[in-house]
């Protein structure tokens, strides 16, 4: 097999000579298998691309490898004119002529018994440095198809990108787990002559790419300095690359602790040398006696096996509890960095970045050097937590991948609008970007292409859902394509204010993706239902936002929430929740009839879809229920007590029309009740007053009532403009006078920018997490 793999960088070694030859150009021929000896397992393999498994132990015979060099340089370099010049450069011998290309070929080698054989995967590089350190070369000059080593996979962070400079040591780190550019033993032979090696793009050979010199300082040169938070160190970044290596196992050996630890450990270590196991990383609890080490995937079982036997005895007195083997596949992701040392927070940075992307982490390892800390995660959450590793050091900006679902409503359509309207100043001023990677209506839905997972989203989305790469709404789909999403900030904006949408929040919270929901239903939905939600935001670390469901962009929920966390007691809660309502009776007039007043505020779009929901004061009653259940109120909607403005016979109609269609026809029934609105209206004219859909919540007792209310102008509420909200909190602390939210909260508008509110609130905390 080595031999067989060897004959494709000979052959197209081979090739490159003659074609060089051929044009006249002075070329010299090098087989490496005539100069390169190496010790090498031959029962290694070729080892798997982009593992540390890859140097299968290959280690150049110096001596014997150098003499040979020498030889081929006395012998074949004079046939080819090299030009070699002595220390004081002057020309050695009676060499003549422009020194020649050599062409030489990499990955192959010979083995000390004379067979040949290859450096291993991704050998080339390794060959390349190992003869830039027998010819006492002056740079390497790696090309490959990137520009340069990347601060990660570009193909699974994509917003990585060229890291300028590296140390010899950060390189191998980052070869070791994984970073498939370069090979992990590569730097070691420029390492004594500090030869510098240079990654570049053969496709772009006009930028600069990598430059790999120098060593990093030792540990002990390090810390005579003092530690540091890193984020104080302005502009600094501790950490150069982020990498992964798939495809790993973990071997664990459990409650050994009746045996000596630094038994267990030498005999642990001993039985993975003598099966030839490539062991990745090692971690120890010595108070439990418990060894787990990663392992190639493929090597599990046999570490497996060769531990079962080297503790055979231990296992059947159960000196030893277990031996086991991962089942499910897992992967390494590392970060590495020689400015981690003597800075502190990195760690922290690191794990609290996996925790805030859902990942959860099953080992974790530090080098000696402090130069890198590795974590091992499932395999599924492998591309998630390299994104968040990378955005949380602020290698790129914080990217919010979002789902607007009834985005073709009047209020998602707003959203979306805002959303791309503000995507600049979002990145300038906040760090952030948000990509709409969902847009759904009620029956269509169109999913971010597989590239980006980033839809464009200017235009109406009404027509971007009628063209044909939109597919029918499947809401378990969608499901699995949010699951599928690697990046680990992730919102779904729900502004389709459906039950059925709403009983899958419970399900998208553990998956980690946070919601918010503009519409009341989750919050004031059946109360087994919402204690369920509130559960599974607080289990699996996520957000669940709903402030815009009671006052759209009004901080009414915020405010409750402060006061309630300050220590507050809050006693009694007032006010009106329906723009509808106040619009109403601020336009009734001798003139202007109640269904007169109700069909301007619907050409206003302040009025729901169904505009017997805010009539009715079911949708208020859904507000003060939430309002209630923040106060920790065991309320439902049946507990609060409302006075509905539509008879029980315009309730119970249906409309099987279009919205306009049933908004003329609820317009038609509702003038019965023109005459006794109007003569309520000129009741409380006649008094001074004004007529009000009022709330209160009494915490003491409980209870909750909503109804039309005529109010004098002793009551703040006398005052409430068209579309307004308005709630006064009264507390222990507010006793004299209340403290008041107010403001306009009726239309798309103002409504999306409540959602957008809360987007940003969700923006700014990941971005903070990292901070």
């Amino acid at each position: 097999m080595e031999v067989v793999t060897g004959f494709g960088e000979i052959w197209s070694a081979q090739t490159l000579y003659a074609y060089l030859k051929h044009r006249g150009v002075k070329v010299a021929w090098l087989d490496a298998r005539d100069v390169l000896i190496v010790k090498s397992d031959s029962n290694a393999g070729l080892g798997e691309k982009g593992s540390s498994s890859s140097t299968g132990g290959v280690v150049p015979l110096w001596v014997e490898t150098a003499k040979r060099m020498e030889e081929w340089w006395n012998k074949e370099g004079r046939r080819e004119g090299i030009n070699v010049l002595a220390d004081d450069g002057s020309s050695v011998g009676d060499l003549a002529g422009q020194a020649p290309i050599v062409i030489g070929t990499g990955f192959v080698a010979t083995s000390s018994e004379g067979v040949p054989t290859t450096l291993k995967r991704s050998g080339s590089d390794y060959s390349a440095t190992i003869f830039a350190k027998l010819v006492g070369g002056g740079r390497v000059t790696m090309w490959k198809n990137t520009d340069g080593v990347y601060t990660a996979d570009p193909r699974r962070v994509p917003e990585a990108f060229s890291i300028g400079s590296l140390k010899y040591d950060e390189a191998m780190e980052l070869a070791y787990f994984g970073a498939q550019v370069l090979h992990p033993s590569a730097m070691v032979p420029c390492i004594d002559s500090n030869i510098p090696v240079y990654v570049r793009n053969i496709f772009n050979p006009s930028f600069k790419g990598t430059v790999i010199q120098g060593r990093c300082s030792s540990l002990g040169e390090t810390m005579e300095g003092k530690v540091v938070n890193w984020r104080s160190n302005t502009g600094i970044v501790p950490i150069k690359g982020i990498t992964s290596v798939d495809g790993v196992s973990l071997v664990t050996l459990e409650g050994a602790s009746v045996i000596g630890g630094a038994e267990v450990a030498e005999r642990f270590m001993g039985a993975m040398a003598d099966a030839s196991i490539d062991v990745l990383m090692v971690t120890q609890a010595s108070s439990e006696s418990s060894i787990t080490v990663v392992v190639p995937e493929n090597q599990g079982l046999s570490a497996l096996n060769a531990l079962k036997s080297t503790f055979e005895l231990e296992l059947s007195r159960s000196n030893v509890n277990s031996i086991s083997v991962s089942e499910e596949s897992m992967a390494i992701v590392a970060i590495v960095g020689e400015g981690m040392a003597m800075q502190s927070g990195v760690s922290a940075t690191f794990m609290s970045s996996l925790a805030k992307a859902n990942v959860n982490i099953r080992v974790i390892a530090q080098g000696s050097s402090e130069r890198q800390v590795a974590v091992v995660v499932s395999n599924q959450d492998a591309s998630r937590a390299l994104r968040a590793a990378h955005m949380a050091f602020t290698l790129s900006q914080t990217m919010v991948s979002v789902a607007v679902l009834g985005g073709t409503g009047k209020i998602g359509s707003a959203l979306i609008r805002q959303i791309d309207s503000q995507r600049q100043n979002l990145k300038d001023k906040l760090n952030f970007g948000v990509c709409v990677n969902v847009i759904s209506s009620s029956s269509k839905m169109l999913l971010g292409n597989s590239d980006t997972k980033c839809l464009v989203c200017t235009g109406d989305p009404n027509e971007q859902l009628e063209g044909p790469e939109a597919v029918d709404f499947d809401i378990d789909a969608l499901t699995k394509q949010l699951e599928a999403d690697v990046n680990p900030h992730r919102i779904i904006v729900d502004c389709t204010n459906s039950d059925a949408v709403a009983e899958y929040y419970d399900k998208w919270m553990s998956l980690g993706i946070n919601i918010i929901s503009p519409g009341n239903l989750a919050g004031a939905g059946p109360l087994d239902r919402y204690h369920a939600l509130q559960r599974a935001q607080r289990e699996n670390s996520v957000e669940w936002q709903y402030e815009s469901s009671v006052g759209s962009a009004l901080p009414i929920l915020s405010t409750l929430r402060d006061l309630v966390q300050t220590g507050d007691d809050v006693q009694l809660i007032r006010g009106s929740l329906s723009g509808v309502m106040a619009f109403v009776f601020n336009n009734m007039s001798e003139e202007t009839t109640f269904s007169e007043a109700v069909r301007l505020a619907i050409a206003q779009d302040f009025a729901e879809n169904d505009v017997r929901d805010d009539l009715s004061g079911l949708d208020a009653r859904r507000k003060i229920v939430v309002l209630a259940r923040e106060l920790g109120l065991d309320v439902s909607l049946e507990d609060v007590e409302m006075e509905s403005l539509v008879p029980d016979d315009i309730m119970e109609k249906e409309y099987t029309g279009s919205i306009q269609e049933n908004y003329d026809a609820i317009l038609e029934d509702l003038k019965s009740l023109d005459e006794p609105m109007m003569k309520r209206w000129k009741e409380a004219q006649s008094e001074g007053k004004q007529l009000r859909y009022k709330f209160k919540i009494n915490v003491a007792s409980g209870k909750c009532r909503c109804r039309l209310e005529a109010v004098d102008n002793s009551d703040s509420l006398f005052r409430l403009r068209e579309n307004e909200n308005l709630v006064a909190f009264e507390t222990s602390r507010y006793t004299t006078s209340p403290l008041i939210v107010k403001g306009a909260a009726a239309g798309p508008d103002l409504s999306a920018s409540g959602m957008f509110s809360d987007l940003l609130r969700l923006g700014r905390a990941f971005v903070g997490s990292q901070s």
